[in-house]
């Protein structure tokens, strides 16, 4: 664990990129923990917890199967077990494509949402409370770095894996 994970930088401080990669080591690393302790608590699986988190992001709007095996990087074999898992414990609803009847659309079960928000939001108000630490500029630099962390991400997961 680098020093930058185990102490602040103050915005007026300068760091290294060596100290920004070791503070994210150590919040992907925790966030990958406390993910693993929330999906068991809900009684689902990491890939579950991904899938549903997913289905979640839609804000109801359906997602389709292949949509989820993209963002769980299963095959869509493999989703079918998800699905079959989410759907017997109550938190989501497959229903078919009116368009297309061999196309899956999975929604969230509105009481199961709740469940998973209940979880998950007192950790994103703490994670407000820190961004309110930071101005709008600050906010735009953090999220354009993130965002683009993230693509890169996905992309060197797609490449190598």
């Amino acid at each position: 664990m680098s020093a930058a994970a185990t102490r602040a930088i103050s915005p007026n401080q300068t760091a290294s990129a060596a100290d920004a990669i070791g503070a994210l080591d150590d919040l992907v690393a925790t966030n990958l923990v406390g993910r693993q302790e929330f999906a068991r608590n809900l009684g689902l699986s990491v890939k579950d917890l991904v899938c549903f988190a997913h289905v979640l992001e839609a804000d109801g709007a359906p997602v389709t199967a292949g949509d989820l095996a993209g963002r769980a990087h299963v095959t869509t074999g493999a989703v079918t077990g998800i699905l079959n898992r989410l759907e017997r414990g109550g938190f989501v609803v497959r229903n078919a494509d009116p368009a297309d009847r061999r196309r899956v659309r999975v929604t969230a079960v509105p009481a199961a949402a709740e469940r998973v928000r209940a979880v998950y939001g007192p950790y994103y108000t703490l994670l407000a409370e820190l961004c309110a630490d930071y101005s709008p500029d600050e906010i735009a630099v953090l999220t354009d770095w993130l965002t683009r962390a993230g693509a890169l991400a996905r992309t060197y997961l797609e490449e190598s894996c």
